[in-house]
């Protein structure tokens, strides 16, 4: 970032008509949305924190970190000057500090810190920093994810989760007793089997009751600079869950090579990672055979955390549409006065708004201690997980649009998450996978489907088209809706019914009859801005405007 004045009076001509960059202002306090699901999913208590957060994350000088670390991506150093195997990826300090951000404000911790709402407070701290830099929360979620796997094997929790539960960012690669913290990572697919994970070759060999000898690739590990991994390896049991720290007992480098980085589209700043086990010690978690489903503790959080950047990605990109609107002229107006203009700009930030309602609802379900907030968390996750992350793409396109040619080129912030928009529908299972596994709870486990249709329920009689909408998904299902072909139809569906009672209930009421007149109303077009006329959209566009 250019620390001095400009000039814009040049030689050839006067430089007019430029949006001043979005810098120092407090990303909590600029956003209702964010502020109300804070206090109505149940981490009132986090306000002050949040706003601290929210103020120091929207500083210059973090705007200027996150686009330092998205632009200096990270390198492997596999061998030292003496040809001695070090495996060592060096990072940017603009990521480090970013890091440091994030695991001192307790992301990876509110949600084990016995406080109620604290996956709530987690999700909202997070929705802020990826509005930074996206790359740093892959790392932070894995970490505080991982407890969930961990604490299936007592031994290794007392050992490890005060390390995973403290405040601190320890970058320092050394054996894990003599960190302060440590951060984690997963290493689950390989080449012949992606997403398929029980298609995995990698080969664990026992050695001592839960010890045992891993042998194989893994062809996507995330956050290769960690100080342990979740991995999945194919034990004389079946396949079986794993934790695999760099260092071994004895202050040795575990038997962990990292190949290459993987040269990605998106998401730079972060590291993953192609790598080898030639005999790395392992700790099972889990019964042998049962892998999968040990994983999944983890993955379930993960998966939220998925969509929640992305809801904290669409805010990012709408703010940054509607804040050049407001600055930028163009035929003898402000853009954002441009009748064409508006119901853009309108909807970018009805999507993003109902996106956070979503993504926030499904936290407070993960802090619930009911079997019925169990499941809609199951379920919940995977809808919202499968829908945000594939509106987020287009939404950035049409954000990125709105700046024009500005909006296209790498000082602006849209081209970095334009290019990152893509990921979180990839990671911890495709849209696929998730529609399948949204599928598969409904016809396997009837108090997902419970806890769904109570949650839609609750807005029925508020609105025709609501009502007509819900009959028609609830007739679909009953006669051929649960066809795997359909499946991706179905949790469409369910997501847009979720978002639109959130909005009637929680929403301004203009953001409410928007949604449901864009959306539910004879259905979605191809781009956003095709919006009915008549709508009321300066309340909304009130809501993205800093």
């Amino acid at each position: 970032m250019i620390a001095q004045e400009p000039i814009a009076d040049l030689p050839t001509h006067q430089v007019t008509n430029q949006v001043p960059p979005l810098l120092d202002y407090n990303l909590f306090e600029s956003d209702p949305g964010l502020q109300a699901a804070l206090e109505r999913e149940g981490a009132g208590w986090a306000r002050d924190a949040a706003s601290a957060f929210g103020a120091s994350i929207g500083s210059a000088d973090a705007i200027a970190l996150g686009e330092a670390a998205g632009r200096h991506t990270p390198e492997l150093h596999s061998f030292d000057r003496f040809g001695q195997r070090i495996d060592h990826v060096e990072f940017h300090p603009a990521y480090h500090a970013l890091m440091a951000c994030g695991l001192e404000a307790g992301i990876h911790s509110l949600p084990a810190s016995g406080q109620a709402g604290g996956f709530v407070a987690h999700a909202a701290f997070e929705y802020m920093l990826t509005q930074i830099e996206p790359g740093v929360c892959c790392p932070i979620t894995m970490t505080g994810a991982s407890l969930a796997v961990l604490r299936q094997a007592p031994a290794l929790y007392a050992e490890w989760g005060p390390r995973i539960l403290a405040n601190v960012y320890d970058p320092l690669s050394r054996p894990a007793g003599d960190k302060a913290a440590a951060t984690i990572g997963m290493a689950m697919t390989e080449k012949q089997g992606g997403s398929d994970v029980r298609a995995n070759t990698t080969l664990a060999r026992p050695l001592d009751q839960d010890l045992y000898e891993l042998t194989g690739h893994k062809w996507f590990c995330s956050a290769p600079m960690s100080d342990g991994f979740l991995t999945l390896a194919q034990a004389p049991g079946g396949l079986s869950c794993f934790f695999t720290p760099r260092w071994r007992p004895d202050g040795r480098r575990n038997a962990i090579f990292i190949q290459r980085l993987k040269d990605k589209l998106g998401n730079r700043s972060n590291a993953s990672a192609e790598i080898e086990y030639a005999g790395a010690l392992a700790w099972r978690i889990g019964e042998e055979g049962r892998g999968v489903t040990t994983i999944m503790a983890m993955v379930n959080q993960t998966r939220l955390d998925a969509a929640l950047v992305c809801a904290g990605m669409m805010r990012q990109c709408a703010v940054q549409a509607v804040h050049h609107a407001a600055h930028r002229r163009a035929f003898g107006k402000l853009l954002i006065d441009q009748p064409l203009m508006q119901p853009v700009l309108a909807d970018l930030t009805i999507e993003a708004d109902a996106a956070t309602m979503l993504v926030m609802r499904v936290a407070r379900a993960f802090d619930g201690d009911s079997p019925e907030e169990s499941a809609f968390a199951r379920i919940g996750a995977a809808i919202a997980k499968f829908w945000v992350t594939k509106r987020l793409p287009n939404l950035s396109y049409e954000a990125l649009e709105c700046l024009g040619g500005n909006g296209f080129v790498e000082e602006g912030p849209l081209a970095r998450f334009y290019r990152e928009a893509p990921v979180n529908a990839i990671w911890e299972g495709s849209g696929n996978v998730n529609a399948l596994d949204v599928l598969r709870a409904l016809g396997r486990e009837p108090a997902t489907a419970e806890a769904l249709r109570v949650e839609l329920e609750a807005a029925r009689g508020l609105d025709r088209r609501y009502d007509a909408f819900i009959t028609a998904i609830e007739a679909g299902m009953r006669a051929d809706g649960m066809q795997e072909v359909l499946a991706r139809r179905l949790v469409e569906d369910l997501a847009l019914a979720l978002e639109a009672s959130l909005l009637f209930h929680h929403g301004p009421p203009a953001m409410a009859e928007a949604f449901v007149a864009g959306r539910l109303n004879g259905g979605m077009r191809g781009c956003y801005g095709a919006l009915p006329a008549g709508l009321s959209l300066q309340p909304i566009l009130d809501r993205a405007r800093i």
